[in-house]
């Protein structure tokens, strides 16, 4: 069982940047895709970024089209944390943040149930 806890999540003004951060705990490997993922009021929850292994020494990271060049995902080596840091922030980036692993390569696609997901942490962009 893996359990996910983000932290980090705030309320900032358009232009500010925030970190957030995803304790890892339980059975990981680094062959696990890990992901941020948002729910805007109203809206579904949509992928922000993934960091997936495409070997067992590089991974490939993904962002949607959305935050492309303002939000960057890392994993720390022991696979115990993962980071979104998120600059030039929008109105628009205001959402629930969800962290997310699993045992799947998993791209910027086939997440679901079968996944671990934290409870989230609420960005909050004020213009």
């Amino acid at each position: 069982q893996v359990q996910l806890v983000e932290s980090g999540g705030g309320l900032v003004q358009a232009g500010d940047s925030l970190r957030l951060s995803c304790a890892v705990s339980g059975r990981t490997y680094s062959s696990y895709s890990m992901g941020w993922f948002r729910r805007a009021p109203g809206k579904e929850r949509e992928f922000v970024a993934g960091v997936t292994a495409i070997r067992s020494d590089m991974y490939v990271a993904d962002y949607s089209d959305s935050v492309k060049g303002r939000f960057t995902i890392s994993r720390n080596n022991a696979n115990t944390a993962v980071y979104l840091q998120m600059n030039s922030l929008k109105p628009e980036d205001t959402a629930v943040y969800y962290c997310a692993a699993s045992r799947s390569p998993r791209r910027s696609t086939g997440w679901g149930p079968d996944d671990y997901w934290g409870q989230g942490t609420q960005v909050t962009v004020s213009s």
